[in-house]
């Protein structure tokens, strides 16, 4: 397999963005200090898993896996009444059951406890003129980092487990992705009339993103009906222990990022783009676009969207994630966080439907045309992807989320392709439940 396209399956997976993303956590306040509360919480997120194929590189031969996956986060959390000092420190359980994942990266016997959260910060919404108030958000420490909508970066969410070696284990639970923060991070935001600014450093601890340390500078204006917002990445450094060729080259790339949102029609229409160019010995680029009507005025408010997005054949996909729910940069279940592609050398059709039923069922339907660009270096990702998928939150503790998924890769592993066995329709099945306290 292309080295390429191995360190893209590190970039992360879904499940533990997916509950920040939906859903805010229960907090039980424990004291009062000041002008500042500290608050317990606990959460459990809990998946099992059916995969009909596997897309293992190198297996010996075609099997069928299930598995299931824990994560259990116990957190203290200091949050300001107002302006303040605020801060998180919590601790992450971690465990994959079973065969282990459809890609081979976890085996089934992992269990991990670690820290997880460690940072502390100072957040401010009047600085200055009270009239035209500046706000400050200054932290540092252990903690997740998101850039704009998680193209670029969202987290050090990848999380392996033993199979290819305790080198890379990080305690399994590959699809959950409980372990999100940086190992160490400094954040500086400020804000002043629909302008925003971010300048952070972070490093990752994590050997499949070979300890990469990295520099970010965005600029984001908010002019009320959307927002542009301009990102620049510089790589100051890897682990040439852990770092491939392909991953060698974070130290010292540049990249650039612009994006837009824009909501029209009366906000019926919105139009979302971005456009990324990263330098290192390749040049290369990626971009997406688009488009989502909103149908206000029938039943549970449906939105249809279609999305184009390119990626070139050695573009690095970094850090990316999960922030505006299923089908947001990991593009397909199966495809992507098992089979590929996964964000590089690969051009992506996705079409969505999505809408409530009442305030705690959402439903939604994905389908997703895969292309290679590059297939004489490269295995052919290509391929078709449907999910189907429902979020029910039936009480504000709990979350449930079953998802139906059939993938059909162009070719099969022995043909040139991923897929295991044969090229057929395989038939993927997850359930998520989270419990929060």
């Amino acid at each position: 397999m292309h080295k390429n396209n191995f360190n893209s399956r590190f970039s992360g997976s879904i499940g533990g963005l997916l509950l920040a993303a939906t859903l805010p956590a229960q907090a039980y306040e424990m004291a009062d200090i000041g002008h500042s509360t500290v608050n317990i919480d606990i959460q459990a997120l809990l998946g099992t898993f059916h995969s009909d194929r596997g897309y293992a590189t190198g297996a010996a031969e075609a099997k069928r896996h299930r598995w299931q996956e824990g994560v259990l986060t116990l957190g203290a959390e200091l949050a300001p009444k107002a302006d303040g000092l605020y801060g998180r420190v919590s601790t992450v359980g971690t465990a994959t059951w079973g065969d282990g994942d459809a890609a081979g990266f976890t085996s089934g016997s992992e269990r991990e406890l670690d820290l997880e959260d460690a940072f502390l910060g100072y957040r401010s919404e009047s600085q200055g003129d009270s009239s035209s108030p500046w706000r400050v958000d200054v932290s540092a420490g252990r903690q997740p980092i998101t850039l704009g909508d998680g193209f670029l970066v969202a987290g050090d969410a990848v999380s392996l487990g033993d199979s290819l070696g305790d080198e890379l284990d990080r305690g399994g639970a590959y699809y959950l992705a409980g372990r999100q923060a940086f190992d160490r991070t400094t954040m500086v935001a400020l804000g002043h009339e629909g302008w925003q600014s971010q300048v952070a450093w972070f490093e990752s601890d994590n050997s499949a993103q070979a300890s990469t340390e990295m520099a970010a500078l965005t600029l984001a204006h908010d002019h009320g009906s959307g927002l542009v917002e301009a990102t620049y990445l510089r790589g100051l450094g890897v682990d040439k222990a852990q770092a491939d060729d392909f991953l060698a080259q974070r130290d010292g790339m540049d990249v650039y990022g612009l994006r837009f949102e824009q909501r029209i029609l009366d906000e019926a229409l919105t139009l979302r783009g971005e456009l990324a160019h990263q330098r290192k010995n390749t040049r290369e680029n990626a971009w997406a676009l688009e488009p989502a009507w909103t149908f206000s005025e029938l039943p549970g408010q449906p939105t249809l969207s279609l999305r184009y997005s390119r990626f070139s054949e050695e573009w690095d996909p970094l850090f990316y994630g999960f922030t505006r729910g299923y089908g947001t940069w990991f593009q397909g279940e199966v495809a992507g966080n098992y089979a590929g592609p996964f964000n590089s050398n690969t051009e992506v059709w996705r079409l969505g439907l999505e809408g409530s039923l009442n305030e705690s069922l959402h439903l939604g339907l994905l389908a997703y045309d895969f292309s290679s660009r590059d297939t004489t270096n490269q295995p052919d990702m290509g391929g078709r992807e449907f999910n189907l998928y429902a979020e029910w939150l039936p009480i504000d503790w709990l979350y449930v989320s079953p998802l139906l998924g059939w993938y059909s890769p162009n070719k099969s592993a022995a043909q040139g392709g991923i897929q295991l066995g044969d090229d057929d329709t395989a038939f993927y099945a997850q359930l998520l439940v989270g419990f929060f306290f």
